[in-house]
């Protein structure tokens, strides 16, 4: 196996998955009563309405490169109008748990593929690209559920804990914060997908 050809698919793979992250986002705003993403034609899986040229190619190259361990990125965000939610505070923290539950689902169907695989033998050969699914999949759901703006973690916190005083906080410094955990809780993150992994997949990561 290539590593070239892993390297492909694994940009391939995280550019469906930030892609079916958005889409959910605009799926849970519909079902909510806001049809914007709908209208502006969000609600597609391909990848190029989704891009963000930093997020979405950038990045993630420079941490494949740098074989930082861990690979991650986002797409564009997909646009909802609070006005048109039927509860705005609650629904504003469903639309942003929607997008990591998608992730996390897709990592669970792909997880139990692989225990079949483990089990049966059969189709060993896809293993390395099923592992790099639920791989990149898991890091999407754990790292956007870290309650820092602008991350959807962040308006889930807000909702469970209602504070002026939090949100300013964390609006004025939530790129800073950002930042530095992109900068040094790298292993936070790895070490929850690990576990997820092994959950999921029954075989430990590494």
């Amino acid at each position: 196996m290539s590593a070239e050809l892993l390297l492909i698919f694994q940009i391939l793979v995280l550019l469906f998955s930030v892609a079916i992250h958005e889409v959910s986002h605009g799926l849970a705003a519909l079902r909510c009563g806001d049809d914007t993403a709908e209208r502006l034609g969000r609600l597609s899986l391909n990848p190029l309405k989704h891009l963000d040229p930093i997020g979405s190619v950038v990045l993630p190259l420079l941490l494949i490169l740098m074989k930082s361990g861990f690979v991650f990125g986002w797409a564009k965000p997909v646009p909802y109008n609070p006005l048109k939610l039927k509860n705005p505070r609650r629904d504003t923290a469903l639309l942003a748990f929607a997008g990591p539950l998608a992730n996390f689902s897709v990592a669970l169907i792909f997880g139990l593929i692989i225990r079949t695989i483990m089990i049966t033998s059969s189709f060993v050969s896809l293993l390395p690209f099923l592992i790099i699914i639920v791989q990149v999949n898991l890091i999407l759901g754990v790292f956007n559920l870290m309650p820092i703006p602008p991350l959807d973690g962040s308006k889930i916190l807000f909702y469970f804990f209602p504070s002026s005083k939090l949100e300013m906080f964390l609006s004025q410094y939530g790129l800073i914060i950002f930042f530095f955990f992109i900068l040094f809780a790298g292993d936070v993150i790895l070490s929850l997908v690990s576990v997820f992994f092994s959950l999921f997949t029954g075989i430990p990561l590494g």
